[in-house]
């Protein structure tokens, strides 16, 4: 064998070794990290809430931090679920322990003006409340079996996954509130002219100024 010829082939050993302890395993879809600090690749995602696990990108980079196990994340991402409420409504508020109880990340619209009822009507075919939308699919009225029958369909968990530190957000107006324009100004009345003051009587006779 020729010295180039053994050049090449040793430098080709050597990046052959580099590649073999630094590249992740070609299935590996997640990088989980344990309480202990020990990294582990894996094809499979960890549902424990002591594990923070990372998604790996093809070329072996992490692409962003999972919040949520799998499941849940997969279900949130194909069916999201916004619940629609209005202030003091008994259903309503059934409708939102059920959700939170059941630990099903949701949207909360509020509707309280003519604007979110004409809304609510283009979104849901109703304006009765509660509604809820699990997808494309548009649950309306309280019914906690339909409810739980929407969630089962869609993949949701029965019983809540989600971490203890996960923030419930607060509900929002369906509608943004429309600005009201300033009502214009009164307009002022030109001041009617004064009345032309009368001629001095002539002063009597004999006497001068």
């Amino acid at each position: 064998m020729t010295r180039p010829s053994r050049t090449l082939l040793s430098l080709a050993i050597s990046v052959a070794s580099v590649a073999t302890f630094t590249a992740v395993p070609a299935q590996a879809l997640y990088k989980v990290v344990g309480p202990d600090g020990k990294v582990t690749y894996t094809d499979q995602p960890s549902v424990s809430t002591d594990n923070k696990v990372q998604s790996v990108g093809a070329r072996g980079g992490v692409a962003n931090d999972v919040a949520l196990p799998f499941e849940l994340r997969q279900a949130t991402q194909r069916y999201p679920v916004t619940l629609y409420v209005a202030p003091d409504c008994s259903p309503c508020d059934a409708g939102r322990q059920l959700l939170r109880q059941r630990g099903i990340p949701f949207s909360e619209k509020l509707v309280t003006t003519a604007d979110d009822s004409n809304a609510l009507q283009r979104l849901t075919g109703t304006t009765s409340l509660p509604a809820m939308t699990v997808g494309a699919q548009v649950v309306r009225g309280w019914q906690r079996e339909d409810w739980m029958s929407y969630l089962d369909a869609a993949g949701y968990p029965k019983e809540s996954r989600l971490p203890a530190n996960f923030p419930q957000g607060k509900a929002e107006p369906l509608t943004e509130a429309r600005q009201t324009a300033p009502a214009p100004a009164p307009q002022q009345r030109a001041a009617p002219a004064p009345a032309p003051s009368a001629e001095p009587a002539p002063p009597p006779s004999g006497i001068r100024f």
